[in-house]
């Protein structure tokens, strides 16, 4: 009978190919205490968690960064065929070979009482000093989920580039942000050379790279419909 109920718990415990068996209920929290606030809040949890072979782990200590949204805008202009990345300098690469000023699509977290769409078009606004036109989601993931609960929400915005050049940003955040117009072949090669060197950008451009003829199919759609 033992033998009979284990063999029960590994078929009800079967992951199938795209969905997990375990779901919150699955998870137990001992206790979840924030251990630094500010720019970057920290969080200590104790929890335990069901196992595929059967029962519960043992209790574990883990460190969780929370994080606000973030949202990632890939600007393309269908009608050059081209890309408005940004060039900017970030700390986490101050220990790196690699030049710590990256290029980037243009992103920012999500404010307070704020829709993720929002955002695409101050960030855009705020980096460049370009307006988009359209918006097109592109899809949502997290980011580190190992250690932080950061969700990314990626948009395609679409936007004249022969507008967009100059040094941007807002001086209360010390930002000094270069704008680069690319050709999208120019952008692909810079990925795949590892110019473009950060996953957000990378996930971007290579979403375009697949959907490119799509994109342009369903704006030049709209705009034929006006």
């Amino acid at each position: 009978m033992a033998g009979l109920l284990i063999r029960l718990a590994e078929e009800y415990h079967r992951d199938t190919p795209l969905e997990s068996c375990f779901d919150h209920r699955h998870v137990e929290v001992l206790s979840r205490n924030k251990e630094r606030d500010g720019f970057i809040p920290l969080e200590v949890l104790h929890l335990r968690h069901r196992l595929y072979r059967g029962g519960w782990s043992a209790g574990l200590r883990r460190e969780l960064v929370t994080r606000p949204r973030a949202v990632g805008a890939l600007l393309y202009d269908p009608d050059s065929d081209k890309v408005v990345l940004v060039r900017q300098f970030r700390t986490g690469m101050i220990d790196e070979p690699e030049r710590p000023w990256l290029l980037e699509i243009v992103a920012g977290l999500v404010a307070a009482g704020e829709a993720p769409i929002d955002v695409v078009q101050r960030e855009t606004l705020e980096e460049t000093n370009c307006l988009v036109s359209r918006i097109l989601p592109i899809f949502e993931y997290f980011n580190s989920p190992g250690w932080n609960n950061e969700k990314v929400s990626l948009y395609c915005a679409q936007l004249d580039s022969s507008t967009a050049e100059g040094v941007h940003g807002l001086n209360e955040e010390h930002e000094d942000i270069l704008v680069v117009v690319l050709t999208v072949d120019e952008a692909i090669k810079a990925v795949r050379n590892g110019t473009i060197n950060n996953a957000m950008s990378i996930i971007a451009l290579q979403w375009l790279e697949l959907n490119r003829e799509w994109v342009r199919t369903q704006w030049t759609a709209r705009e034929n419909h006006r």
